[in-house]
């Protein structure tokens, strides 16, 4: 490729001669049509409709559908099973089973007690080996009527393991006797929990799985041995004689909620355990593998922590089917309002040129509130996706601080310090005497209600630490009382006989998201004190639209942008006189 010139200011370059550029725009096409066949090759290689496979490459399952099928449940403490004599590790058996007939002749169950060894007890592990075969034929690869082609086989973990929850380590900070007999409490219950394991300072809790699902996966498809579908691959069994693969044994675990799973320890004497055998589709099958990868991508980008998965599941089982039509139509609706609340809150604060009639205090109180829940967040290990949107939800409230009021630096000290200042707009009319009537009396009831709640907190709850007490504190009373730092903007809508200031348009949306979250309340599982303070914000809003209605508009008033009606009557009327003005002048010259 031809190398760029640099170009001088002096002195003038000397010519280049006609055959030197003509080698010169040679070699640059050469370098084009090589690049052009490069790019072609790659396009046609990875954009190109796939030649059909040969059949001879191709994977089929090698049993027909409706073929019997005979099967067999061992439990057992190793991972891989021999022990085909023991008939006291045989669980479950089963007869002509159908393979991929839908019918009450191919789903069956059994459920049972199981007594568990104390090895089980103590940090042991169990496996569940369900074996298939053609009826007729021995799972037992030791057994004369063995046959290969006729027999296969998957195991499964009956245990499962779970670090510890925290709030193993909660005490009661106001009681130290009491603190200390807690934690020897704590410690012996681990000791009597053998089956917790200490790894780089994580404890583990075994964790018994009460339900067992079986299915046989109605798939016949004809796959390329070079090309398995990705989320197939790791569920074929292939029988690397003929080629072919074997049915797909499929423990179904999607229905399988955390909170249902029995932990392990020497006080249980008995295991429920439920056993179920049945077909399941190919469509349904890979719908679950997919549903769960994505789980799996959320919890590895902390955008989903543990649990929420569950309480996802929960909403499908425990949800009327209807109703969960409409919570998925209104959760976008949910999102599309929040995003035009901020996006209206951002406009109006940014256009804001009066504060005249608006709550400074209560944007400083928003801010504060916002911080203390953000610092509860991290406190308590929240997913970075929430505490990323809490943190930004933070900086917009100071900004809006920044709109509301002067923030200046004072140098004055060693340390820098911020200095708010009031307004002109606010300080020199009567919504800052309104603001602080309201102010001095509602947060005398909030501070008493916060003293008596975090007293009560300190009594009769435990917290890690201190720090965690005052936060956990601060961060019920935000969520409980929270909603009376939204009462002096309605005093001072009161006193001013006016609601023209007010950001009407984000307050609809929220309004609206607050709906929202009144039937969320009645969908999503939650505490009963959490579920009736859903409603606290109604009232407010209810009581705003009544003042909207009693109070007549005030078209003098200075509006969100600054202006008011009679300035933009008197400017209309002005630009109108002037333009006859203007015409009458024109009409004159023209006479003259």
């Amino acid at each position: 490729m031809a190398q760029p010139v640099a170009t001088q200011a002096t002195p003038a370059a000397p010519a280049v001669p006609a055959r030197q550029r003509q080698q010169g725009g040679f070699g640059q096409t050469v370098t084009g049509i090589i690049r052009m066949a490069v790019m072609w090759y790659f396009a046609m290689k990875f954009f190109s409709p796939k030649k059909p496979a040969d059949p001879s490459q191709l994977m089929s399952n090698l049993f027909q559908k409706g073929e019997p099928l005979d099967m067999w449940l061992y439990l057992s403490d190793q991972q891989i099973f021999n022990d085909f004599g023991n008939d006291g590790a045989l669980l479950w058996h089963e007869t002509n089973i159908p393979y991929a007939v839908w019918g009450q002749g191919s789903s069956r169950s059994l459920s049972l007690q199981y007594t568990p060894s104390e090895a089980l007890k103590h940090n042991g592990s169990l496996y569940a080996h369900v074996f298939f075969a053609h009826s007729g034929y021995p799972p037992d690869p030791n057994d004369s009527e063995y046959q290969p082609r006729y027999a296969f086989s998957r195991t499964h973990p009956v245990v499962v393991y779970y670090p510890k929850s925290k709030s193993g380590k909660r005490r009661s900070l106001l009681n130290s006797k009491q603190s200390e007999e807690d934690i020897l409490d704590l410690e012996v219950k681990d000791d009597i929990q053998p089956d917790s394991k200490d790894e780089g300072g994580v404890e583990w809790i075994s964790y018994w799985k009460p339900n067992i699902t079986i299915n046989l996966v109605d798939d016949f498809n004809r796959y390329s041995y070079n090309a398995i579908p990705p989320n197939v691959a790791g569920y074929l069994n292939i029988d690397l004689t003929t080629k072919n693969y074997y049915p797909t044994i499929y423990f179904n675990e999607f229905w399988l909620l955390r909170e249902k799973l029995i932990p392990l320890n020497d006080t249980v004497k008995e295991l429920p355990l439920h056993l179920e055998v049945g077909p399941i589709s190919s469509t349904k099958w890979q719908f679950f593998l997919q549903i769960e990868q994505s789980f799996q991508i959320h919890r590895s980008y902390g955008s989903m922590v543990e649990g929420e998965a569950d309480q996802l599941k929960r909403v499908f089982l425990e949800g009327n089917p209807y109703l969960l039509v409409v919570t998925m139509v209104v959760s976008v609706l949910h999102s599309l309002f929040d995003f035009l609340a901020f996006k209206n809150d951002i406009q109006f604060w940014n256009k804001n040129k009066s504060m005249e009639g608006l709550s400074a205090k209560s944007v400083v109180v928003s801010f504060i509130s916002q911080l203390i829940v953000f610092l509860y967040l991290f406190d308590n290990d929240t997913s970075w996706m929430i505490l990323a949107s809490s943190g930004i939800g933070c900086c917009i409230e100071f900004w809006k601080i920044g709109k509301a009021m002067h923030i200046e630096i004072d140098r004055s000290g060693r340390i820098p310090m911020l200095r708010f200042r009031d307004r002109e707009s606010y300080s020199k009319n009567k919504t800052k005497e309104y603001d602080d009537i309201a102010m001095k009396y509602l947060s005398y009831v909030l501070f008493f209600l916060a003293a008596c709640f975090s007293i009560y907190s300190l009594m009769y709850e435990q917290h890690k630490s201190w720090y965690s007490w005052i936060l956990s504190s601060l961060t019920s009373c935000v969520y409980m009382f929270g909603f009376i730092m939204m009462c002096p903007q309605l005093f001072i809508n009161y006193k001013m006989k006016s609601v023209a200031h007010l950001p009407w348009r984000q307050m609809t949306y929220k309004f609206l998201n607050t709906i929202i979250d009144d039937l969320f309340a009645f969908v999503i599982k939650m505490p009963t004190l959490h579920r009736l303070s859903v409603f606290r914000d109604d009232v407010i809003f209810l009581i705003y639209l009544y003042q909207r209605w009693i109070y007549p508009v005030d078209k003098a008033r200075v509006n969100e942008f600054g202006f008011g009606g009679e300035e933009d009557k008197s400017l209309v009327n002005g630009s109108a006189n002037e333009a006859d003005s203007n015409a009458t002048d024109e009409n004159i010259k023209k006479t003259n």
